[in-house]
């Protein structure tokens, strides 16, 4: 492209002739794309000091929300200037950030037992603020300078750009970055992509008009009214916040993938591409069917059926991307004129900043399930456009629009209720999927008249899991939320049993009808599991008084292979998890067999660390969040700090058993050269464990090999770790799942 500008008064005539477009396009998509580089990788750095893979995240968004607003509020701040003045103030604040490089963590870490929600904005403000803030607002003001210097060009179409960029980041980390490079390469590669956007940047400066072209334009077009800046916060908050639920709805109720919030986000950046590219042909055609979407999926995604995990993914995925591009399209439609420009972005900064506070903050304090899942499902079925899906149903609606509106909205009530109630078994077994596809069929009808679809979305959230959700809320005390998780406890009167489940994953069960049985380990932790053989050889092993630690505290079952004599200490992350094992009289293992339990609150490998060498004798590592991987509790340097604690004697008991993951060869290669000697038992429950035994897979290391010969003496298919060439070990500067990750489609080839 090749623009001409005339620079005005006082400045003589100045002809620009270079490729103004590829320029900009190249500065705006390079610095996106580190922007969300840099988002996972630094949240990596942090866990070793920090601790708590879901905590780190969500502390780490809020803060990249907040600085991006930041950044975003100094691009507007900027236009009371020339622009290149603008280049001049910008080009200085990115000379001044640059003291921040190479990229990492400031020194400090918290005391044992503080909150990673305090500890993570601070470290990430300190550590990367300045980068963050200054590369943050280069999208908008690169737009504004490309306004100035091609009058006649559309600069929003930029923005898409932006976000291809900001996609490429983050999905660029898990599949290239990390898995090929350790962390001090990771930020060297950063600080080298930050002085080639930098030169970019500059690039772009002295592509500028000069005089009085350069001079301060002031807006002319008409000023937003106050109600179009509220829609626009409104348009920007509902996806920001569908997609932190997603993720936190995803990774607790339907498949605890580890890295699965990469998906959201990125698919969240995408809609952002499509809603602002300069072509309109798709974000057309996704918003004018995205409320079909919304009802249909949502209603199903509300259900959390869990028997094809990996295919509500891509149905809850499919889901957030059309919502979020049908509203950011809508945002696009109603953007202002490119001379207030920023002050759009800004709104739209807010927006998304309030919506991470709601989904991140605000919910799992307010909320004992994932209700902000539905709520925001609604809000996006309120601000979607919506069209009438033939003429003929526009006819049908006619003048009569708010009879008609009473009519659907009965309808939708009582298809609800007649769904939930099955009166006289009149819908047969599958009455909520009946009664749902009626639901959905009169919510299609509706599409166009808004306030008649929304009842119908609503109804069907309530019928197809909604009710249910309400239903263990309204009971009190057997769902509770922490920043953890959502623990769901249930009882089983056909069985006599209690469970106690983290999202969709068990975390231990315990008879309470037999008090017989209510000692008996189950689940993981019966008797011919890895631990269970462990904790039966400790008399054997380290005499009656041995020292036993147990990381993850869960229901407290292992607590009843205790005998007089023994020191345990368990270390748990969640005080929620604490009080459900000791102190709600939900689950008696504690008070039967352990009263006086030590319980260390916070990151276990913290508080291990505190502790003075050979102060234990058996460590078990049971600290999984659901399915997902505490990556820090399972590297080399990790290892080195049990080994300390442990003793030349110790014993190292790791359960590794996942749904997604392959983590034996993990613990393999982290293990080797570390002086460790292991062995693996995948345990199947036989004819004599109880009826709540479930396979389970541990691994048993220790420095000393006559503490595994003793061990082996107790029975069971001990077998030698199984080691893989293409799965390194895991350290602090290195880790990633991908090389473990199980075959996706395993479960529908099953």
């Amino acid at each position: 492209m090749r623009i001409e500008t005339d620079s005005g008064a006082g400045g003589g005539a100045v002809r620009i002739r270079q490729p103004l477009r590829p320029l900009f396009v190249a500065a705006i998509l390079s610095g996106s794309f580190l922007l969300f580089l840099v988002q996972p990788m630094v949240a990596r750095m942090a866990l070793p000091r920090l601790g708590g893979a879901p905590a780190v995240w969500n502390s780490a968004m809020l803060v990249y929300q907040a600085l991006l607003l930041g950044g975003y509020g100094y691009a507007h701040w900027l236009g009371r200037f020339g622009v290149r003045r603008q280049a001049g103030i910008h080009l200085a604040l990115l000379a001044v950030a640059a003291l921040w490089l190479p990229i990492g963590l400031i020194e400090g870490a918290p005391g044992v037992g503080d909150a990673p929600v305090l500890w993570v904005p601070w470290l990430l403000f300190a550590s990367i603020g300045p980068l963050f803030l200054a590369v943050s607002a280069q999208a908008p003001l690169l737009q504004r300078w490309f306004a100035a210097s091609a009058p006649a060009a559309n600069p929003y179409a930029l923005y898409a750009a932006s976000n291809i960029g900001s996609f490429a980041g983050l999905i660029a980390y898990p599949l290239l970055v990390e898995p090929n490079m350790a962390l001090s390469g990771q930020s060297w590669l950063w600080t080298a992509g930050y002085a080639f956007v930098a030169l970019l940047v500059g690039a772009c400066a002295l592509r500028l008009p000069r005089g009085g072209a350069a001079a301060r334009v002031l807006p002319t077009s008409v000023a937003p009214t106050r109600r179009r800046i509220a829609l626009w916060i409104a348009l920007s908050l509902v996806p920001s916040g569908l997609m932190l639920a997603t993720s936190t709805f995803l990774t607790t109720d339907i498949v605890a993938v580890p890295m699965l919030w990469v998906l959201p986000l990125g698919l969240y950046l995408l809609s952002f591409s499509a809603a602002f590219a300069a072509g309109r042909r798709v974000a057309d055609f996704l918003t004018t069917f995205a409320p079909v979407t919304i009802l249909v999926f949502g209603g199903v995604m509300i259900g959390g059926t869990h028997s094809y995990p990996y295919l509500n993914a891509v149905i809850a995925l499919g889901l957030l991307f059309m919502a979020a591009t049908a509203l950011h399209t809508r945002l696009y439609r109603l953007r202002p004129e490119p001379d207030r420009l920023t002050g759009f972005y800004l709104a739209m900064s807010v927006g998304g900043a309030l919506g991470g506070v709601f989904a991140a903050l605000v919910a799992p304090i307010v909320f004992d399930w994932t209700y902000e899942y539905p709520i925001l499902i609604v809000a996006a079925g309120l601000l979607v456009p919506q069209e009438w899906l033939l003429p003929v149903l526009r006819r049908a609606w006619g003048e009569k629009r708010s009879l008609t509106f009473a009519l659907v909205t009965a309808a939708a009530g009582a298809v609800m209720l007649i769904g939930l109630e099955n009166p006289g078994d009149l819908l047969g077994p599958k009455h909520e999927s009946l009664a749902f596809l009626v639901l959905a069929g009169i919510g299609i009808v509706a599409i166009g008249a808004r306030p008649a679809y929304v009842a119908v979305l609503v109804a069907s959230l309530l019928l197809f899991g909604g009710w249910r959700a309400l239903q263990v809320s309204f009971q009190g005390d057997a769902r509770t939320r922490s920043y953890f998780g959502v623990y769901t406890i249930r009882d089983y009167p056909e069985t006599g049993t209690r469970t106690l489940a983290h999202g969709t994953t068990l975390h231990g069960v315990q008879f309470v009808d037999d008090q017989a049985k209510a000692r008996e380990p189950t689940s993981y932790y019966v008797p011919g599991s890895g631990i269970g053989q462990a904790m039966q050889a400790l008399p054997a092993l380290y005499g009656p008084g041995a020292r036993v630690g147990a990381v993850g505290l869960g229901t407290g079952t292992l607590a009843c292979y205790a005998k007089p004599g023994q020191d345990w200490r368990f270390y748990e992350i969640d005080p929620a998890v604490v009080r459900i094992a000791r102190d709600s009289g939900k689950f008696g293992y504690l008070r039967r067999c352990l009263p006086d339990a030590k319980i260390v609150v916070g990151d276990a490998r913290l508080s291990i660390a505190a502790q003075p060498a050979a102060s234990l004798d058996l460590l078990a590592l049971d600290a999984f969040s659901s399915d997902a991987v505490p990556m820090h509790l399972m590297t080399r340097e990790a290892l080195a700090t049990y080994a300390r604690v442990l003793g030349p004697r110790g014993l190292l008991m790791v359960h590794v058993s996942n749904r997604f993951l392959d983590l034996e060869p993990v613990v393999t290669a982290t293990a080797r050269g570390g002086g460790w000697h292991a062995a693996a038992l995948h345990y199947v429950p036989g004819l004599g464990d109880n009826s709540e035994a479930t396979p389970s897979d541990w691994i048993a290391l220790t420095r000393d090999p006559e503490v595994l010969a003793g061990l082996f003496e107790g029975g069971g298919d001990w077998q030698p770790l199984r080691f893989r060439r293409d799965v390194p070990a895991w350290t602090d500067d290195y880790s990633s799942i991908v090389p473990v990750l199980e075959d996706p489609l395993a479960e529908l080839k099953d």
